[in-house]
């Protein structure tokens, strides 16, 4: 089966469509004030309506009330709910059918709450102290690959162009998702002859 590519961290319509003519099947929007690749419900809603059709859209958020979480993502229109922060199990639960959440991966250790979960996917992001994702640090490719026991796996953390295809290789998981990787010198700003290159070898297995 062919892995799924998200292009998160989409600021501007013109990497949204970057991405999309590329065959990205999922975008994602940071609706989260302390990212550099925030961005207003508004923004999303206005990039969201000009995309093409079955492309899936996807709101990020960290540790945010459930209230304001609904009224966000439903004025912008996200078809799924990535949880990139602390949230609990019945905090995610609040969100089903249409939540995934993220896991920062430290060690082994790091796996043992997902069995605590009832999500339809886990993101697995590389741990740094103080931050929820966009590092661009990868991680052991060994726990991602353990962690399927759990579920659905899509990998995050440090991936590239040159390196997403050994990373699905050895992983084989349901999705890759990338920002730092096809961004430049900006935070946000994506860089559209790295997202061709990256969903090329993402899709090439």
């Amino acid at each position: 089966m062919t892995v799924r590519v998200k292009i998160c961290g989409i600021t501007t319509l013109e990497d949204a469509q970057a991405a999309a003519d590329a065959g990205a099947d999922a975008v994602g929007f940071v609706l989260y004030k302390d990212s550099p690749r925030q961005i207003s419900a508004d923004q999303a809603k206005d990039i969201i309506r000009r995309l093409p059709p079955f492309v899936t859209t996807v709101g990020l958020f960290v540790n945010q009330p459930t209230q304001w979480v609904r009224v966000m993502a439903e004025r912008c229109g996200v078809d799924v709910l990535q949880f990139q922060g602390d949230e609990s199990p019945a905090y995610c639960e609040a969100f089903a059918p249409r939540a995934i959440k993220a896991i920062r991966v430290k060690d082994r250790d790091s796996l043992e709450p997902m069995a605590e979960y009832a999500v339809r996917a886990f993101v697995l992001d590389a741990y740094q102290e103080g931050e929820y994702g966009g590092t661009g640090k990868t991680f052991d490719w060994d726990l991602a690959a353990a962690a399927k026991a759990h579920g659905r796996i899509i990998l995050a953390g440090g991936l590239t162009p040159e390196n997403v295809a050994e990373a699905i290789r050895r992983v084989r998981p349901f999705g890759v998702d990338v920002s730092t990787g096809v961004e430049g010198h900006i935070k946000g700003k994506k860089d559209h002859g790295k997202i061709n290159a990256f969903i090329q070898a993402a899709k090439s297995g």
